[in-house]
């Protein structure tokens, strides 16, 4: 069994097992995170597919614990100006585990 949730804007394709890092939230790990917002529902049979969301479908996951994202460099270079800047920036992410779904 699969489903399709939707969390903070992005979308992620999730089986029961999968690890999935979603956008940072403050939880502790082994905390319970339920994803109410699930768009598809589907098997070998066949698929349920939300109007928007699937009606009494759920997506239990608990909380692995926080991860780091890789390195991003932002350089910006003004030519004959002297002028250049070097930034660095990591996203900060939570770690899930998808233990079952629901509907």
């Amino acid at each position: 069994m699969f489903a399709v949730i939707r969390d903070s804007g992005r979308q992620f394709k999730v089986r029961e097992g999968d690890r999935i890092l979603i956008d940072k939230r403050e939880a502790l790990p082994g905390a319970e995170i339920r994803f109410e917002e699930v768009l598809l529902v589907g098997d070998e049979k066949g698929a349920k597919v939300g109007t928007p969301t699937v009606p009494g479908a759920a997506v239990l996951g608990r909380v692995i614990g926080a991860a780091r994202g890789e390195k991003l460099v932002v350089f910006k270079y003004r030519r004959r100006a002297g002028g250049k800047t070097k930034k660095g920036h990591r996203q900060a992410f939570t770690a899930v585990r998808v233990e079952s779904i629901e509907g």
